[in-house]
């Protein structure tokens, strides 16, 4: 079953009863069981198991620690967000898989050859997928074939890097001279709301899967602490792309991330990704390359499963 995305980005009362998050919404009457202005009945319950990402963006939010433990205690990512309305922070259960142990141990005997070559397959599929998207919008995309075709052990020749100029030059045809940077002008914003949501989703299945997410096989930024995530989901990112192009579609490019634009976002958790001959969510699939590295690391396999666009 596929798991909720639920975003709450107004002011909010959220607690636990009955293994459900309750929601109350503010009202302008008083009363003397919850804080100040807060409807006594509930306006809406879900199912804690049903719930898979939370998105909190309001500061004027109350989650009770029932409501969290239940929360972690069911690996839902908790995504918290700053002032500016942006993701900001990250909780996940510090035990997510019954046998963790055994899992980390694998994974911190992985040797430096089966590394590279787990990042030279993560780097070929996401420049591959990169190609797809360009082909899909009807822009250039030969220079990327023979870059994901020749991908060797450990990405010396820095193929990533040489694709994504070349991408980022063309994948916004209607934005001259754009450029892919955190803090650049539109439509970053948009790309760094949906990478966000994918990096939660990816550390989600990590931690589900009995996987260190701070270990990567190829990041290892001393402050990053889920250098892995980042690692597996760089194949995932051209969906977020996609994402991207069909709001700019559809609603062109905005300097406020609106909840219009959010919302849109907010489907990547749910939209449909294809790995070999089969069809699934991308939160399933997600699910799925983590546990194929499990495997990896444990020696019943030599390939990661990702998705094709």
């Amino acid at each position: 079953m596929i798991k909720r995305t639920l975003y709450f980005g107004n002011p909010a009362y959220l607690h636990l009863k009955d293994k459900q998050l309750v929601v109350k919404l503010p009202e302008v009457e008083k009363n003397n069981t919850l804080p100040d202005g807060f409807k006594k009945e509930s306006t809406a319950t879900i199912p804690i198991e049903d719930i898979g990402v939370a998105v909190i963006d309001h500061p004027q939010i109350t989650l009770t620690h029932g409501l969290l433990e239940a929360l972690l205690d069911n690996n839902t990512a908790v995504i918290t967000c700053n002032s500016s309305r942006l993701p900001v922070g990250l909780l996940l259960p510090l035990a997510g898989n019954s046998i963790q142990n055994e899992r980390f141990r694998a994974q911190l005997d992985a040797s430096e050859p089966l590394r590279k070559q787990l990042w030279a397959q993560t780097v070929s599929q996401k420049i591959k997928n990169q190609a797809a998207l360009l082909q899909m919008r009807n822009l250039p995309a030969e220079y990327l074939i023979p870059l994901y075709k020749n991908v060797k052990s450990g990405d010396t020749d820095n193929c990533e890097a040489t694709a994504a100029a070349w991408y980022w030059q063309h994948i916004f045809p209607g934005i001259a001279g754009f450029r892919r940077h955190r803090e650049g002008p539109p439509p970053n914003h948009y790309l760094n709301y949906g990478y966000a949501i994918l990096r939660a989703i990816m550390a989600r299945s990590l931690v589900g899967a009995g996987l260190l997410p701070t270990l990567g096989i190829f990041h290892h930024n001393r402050y990053n602490a889920y250098c892995l995530a980042d690692d597996l989901m760089e194949p995932y990112r051209p969906y977020v792309d996609k994402v991207v192009c069909q709001i700019i579609d559809k609603l062109g490019i905005q300097e406020e991330l609106t909840k219009e634009i959010k919302a849109e976002l907010l489907i990547i958790p749910a939209m449909d990704v294809t790995l070999g001959d089969e069809k699934s969510p991308l939160m399933v699939a997600t699910q799925r390359t983590a546990v194929s590295l499990v495997k990896c690391f444990e020696g019943g396999q030599r390939k990661l499963v990702y998705p094709e666009l």
